[in-house]
């Protein structure tokens, strides 16, 4: 059970693997004003940035569920770096249809909707695990401009225009779906430069490393497109926020 493989070669030196800063997540981990001791679940946790550090930040305890072994690890050094491994754990596991077994106070799905087939049931998922009262974090990218063509729709990674929504449509599905908007916080340009731009140098030093790798004439393919392909398309077009929800 793993990612594709080409994740887990162009991320495998992210912290965080969205469009979120550090600064992003210390600013949505002050937003919620979370208490000492509340407990979080992270479906699709990555390298568990966001789990340590609002541990280290906010006397937070949780479980993270990813399904790459590599980033499992790395979020389970990420704990004992920061000195939180007492406080949140990690489990490589599916995420999709997992329910945690003790309730929790914050449910969350950050960038990895899929493992529900959407929002409407990755929403529903989290729920399973949530306590009453209490909230859900989703985090989902959207249309900064919507593209004119669905050529161009591709060209930024979407299989169609449908794939997305604009800001107010999205913020508007939750609300159709039972929720309130209580919080969000949004990503910036800055922040797709660190996601994507980072992994070109990744990628370089891997193929200086594995030249004869059979999985080099991938990685080479990805190298020499996605520079072109973020300045043209990912950056100009994508927003992507997390949005924490309760429901009504």
């Amino acid at each position: 059970m793993d990612i594709p493989r080409i994740f887990t070669i162009s991320e495998s030196e992210h912290r965080i693997h969205n469009p979120f800063t550090p600064e992003k997540y210390a600013t949505l981990g002050r937003v919620l004003r979370m208490t000492p001791g509340a407990r979080i679940l992270d479906l699709g946790s990555g390298s568990g940035e966001m789990l340590c550090t609002w541990a280290r930040d906010h006397a937070i305890t949780g479980i993270g569920i990813d399904m790459s072994p590599l980033f499992t690890e790395q979020a389970i050094r990420r704990a004992e770096e920061l000195g939180v491994s007492e406080h949140v754990h990690f489990e490589h596991n599916d995420a999709a249809g997992y329910v945690a077994a003790d309730k929790c106070d914050i449910a969350a799905c950050i960038g990895a909707t899929w493992i529900g087939g959407g929002v409407a049931g990755t929403l529903e998922l989290l729920e399973q695990s949530l306590k009453p009262g209490g909230m859900l974090l989703i985090g989902e990218p959207y249309w900064r401009q919507v593209p004119a063509t669905q050529d161009i729709a591709k060209a930024c990674g979407a299989t169609s225009l449908a794939d997305f929504l604009t800001l107010p449509e999205l913020v508007s599905s939750f609300a159709t779906l039972g929720y309130d908007v209580v919080e969000m916080v949004l990503a910036d340009q800055e922040g797709w430069d660190r996601y994507e731009a980072a992994k070109w140098l990744t990628l370089r030093r891997w193929l200086t490393a594995s030249p004869d790798d059979d999985f080099a004439p991938e990685v080479r393919a990805e190298l020499t497109i996605a520079p072109e392909r973020h300045v043209s398309f990912t950056r100009e077009y994508f927003g992507w926020g997390v949005f924490a929800l309760m429901r009504r």
